[in-house]
């Protein structure tokens, strides 16, 4: 079951320009201006998403002068790392025991039945 944290990440990034913010903080952080030029957007535009993904626990504002410095949160990204693994884990848990069943079923062939299915292919 996908807990409150992992769900209100992904909300916040299905929104394609919070997501290409996301993706240019990758290289690090940057202030409400460097983010709105970069991404072509209006201040006051840039600001409200940056809002959204404080709110949701993507980033993380520090002040600086009068400045505001935009960041990712390294730990919001582990969870929904864990989040998509956990995809990966059942997947391969799933294939792995298709792979059993498949040796079972190999295993119980009868020596002619093989034969046969290989004179045929």
């Amino acid at each position: 079951m996908t807990d409150h944290r992992t769900l209100a990440t992904l909300q916040a990034l299905a929104e394609p320009n919070r997501l290409r913010i996301v993706e240019l903080l990758r290289a690090g952080p940057l202030t409400v201006g460097e983010i709105a030029q970069r991404l072509d957007l209006r201040q006051p535009q840039a600001s409200k998403h940056l809002k959204v993904l404080t709110d949701s626990g993507i980033l993380e504002v520090r002040p600086e002068a009068n400045r505001r410095i935009y960041g990712l949160k390294r730990d919001r990204f582990q969870t929904l790392d864990d989040w998509a693994s956990s995809f990966t884990r059942s997947m391969e848990e799933r294939y792995e025991k298709l792979e059993s069943y498949l040796d079972r079923l190999t295993a119980n062939e009868k020596p002619d039945e093989a034969k046969g299915n290989e004179e045929e292919g």
